[in-house]
């Protein structure tokens, strides 16, 4: 059985809108036989008792919170609002730049 063909390779092409080119055609349709050759390998190798080792699923964040940090700024803000000189409700009062 045949994995893959020209017509195969030309619908491909059109899908990707990639341009064939008539003496690259040949190379490509024989490397991608190459790949999906090698597909077929991968898929008769056994792997029911192989646990996956990618995705980083079981790991853990081990950052901490920075709670501390945040209230410290808080403090600090708050603290600066306080000193300013006027004030506009929620809003802090500077004088004009433009008069």
């Amino acid at each position: 059985m045949e994995i893959i063909n020209k017509k195969i390779l030309r619908h491909l092409a059109e899908l990707s809108k990639i341009e064939l080119i008539e003496d690259g055609e040949e190379k490509l349709l024989d490397d991608l036989r190459k790949i999906l050759e090698y597909f077929e390998e991968l898929k008769k190798i056994d792997t029911i008792d192989i646990e996956p080792i990618a995705g980083g699923a079981d790991l853990i964040n081990i950052y901490r919170e920075d709670r501390e940090l945040l209230d410290e700024l808080y403090k600090k803000q708050e603290k600066l609002i306080e000193a300013f000189p006027e004030r506009g409700g929620d809003f802090l009062k500077v004088p004009p730049v433009f008069q």
